[in-house]
């Protein structure tokens, strides 16, 4: 079977839905952000403090390279991860796309009071969410094999529907 890829914005639940849906299913797990931050030592908050996006897109591209180059594996990817089309033509290989939207209402509540996220700091988070809602839902939605809604239902809820998905 190919490989899984969850795609989506800060706090749809990529990493949690991603660890249960690799537990299901017998696969390892990845998280590039967490990859990102164990191989350079230090928390993307200082990357980005240090380097700017550019410097974190870099490194984010060389992360993706590795861990899709593994089999069999559930990966969660950062939310800007698409933004690059080089990192888009590396998750359509040998992969199933997930990708898990959530409303702007829904993000903003799970996400409102995390201060490691670097996008989302200072300003207004409602509207920082739904800037970019709009510049990458788009983007989301024509990489994506399967699109599964999230909001009231719980996370072994939404693993359930994606594996329902994933054996049909």
């Amino acid at each position: 079977m190919d490989n899984i890829y969850f795609i989506g914005l800060m706090g749809a639940g990529k990493t949690t839905i991603g660890r249960l849906l690799a537990k299901q299913l017998g696969r390892d797990f990845y998280d590039s952000d967490v990859e990102i931050e164990r191989k350079t030592g230090v928390k993307i908050p200082l990357i980005f403090e240090l380097e700017g996006e550019d410097g974190f897109r870099k490194r984010e591209t060389a992360t993706i390279e590795e861990l899709t180059q593994l089999k069999n594996i559930v990966m969660a990817t950062g939310g800007g991860a698409v933004l690059l089309p080089e990192n888009r033509v590396l998750l359509k290989k040998n992969s199933k796309i997930i990708y898990l939207r959530g409303k702007v209402n829904d993000l903003y509540q799970r996400t409102r009071h995390d201060k490691t996220r670097p996008l989302l700091q200072g300003g207004n988070l409602r509207q920082k969410i739904e800037r970019l809602y709009i510049q990458r839902d788009p983007i989301y939605t024509s990489l994506a094999d399967y699109i599964v809604d999230t909001g009231a239902q719980s996370a072994v809820e939404i693993t359930h529907t994606i594996e329902q998905l994933l054996t049909n």
